[in-house]
Order: structure tokens, then sequence, then C-alpha cells
């Protein structure tokens, strides 16, 4: 069987060639939905948890006697 030389005597394309790859589009939605996931804010419940928190490791490592978290 004889291979069809039109096939095999042109120069491949690479995605390098125009700067696009396969991913191109995946890319350019994840880019979006890491924006908008950025834009959003904390929500203030979560805000409200940090801050008890905060004081919470506060009041134990001003305690006589407790060493803070990861503390030897």
């Amino acid at each position: 069987m004889k291979k069809d030389k039109s096939l095999t005597q042109q120069p491949m394309r690479t995605w390098a060639d125009d700067g696009l790859g396969p991913n191109t589009d995946i890319g350019a939605r994840l880019r979006a939905l890491y924006g908008a996931v950025q834009e959003e804010g904390v929500p203030d419940q979560l805000l409200d948890l940090l801050e008890k928190l905060d004081a919470a490791e506060q009041q134990q490592a001003s305690k006589p006697g407790t060493t803070p978290r990861g503390g030897k």
C-alpha cells in the first residue's frame, strides 16, 4: 500500500503556531470563575466565626501555664 505523500509532506501544525492550545477555552473559563469568586467577598457568618476563634486563642494564650497552639 502506498502512503499519500500530500499528508506526509505537509508540515505538522503545532498549537504554538497561533498561540492557542487545546485548553485555551478551559483556561479562560477558569480565570473568569476565579475572578468572580474573588469579587464575592467573605460572608458575615464566617467573619464572625473567625473573630470568635481569634478571641478564644488570645484568651487561651493569656492564661498562665498554657502554651499557644503549636508551641513547645
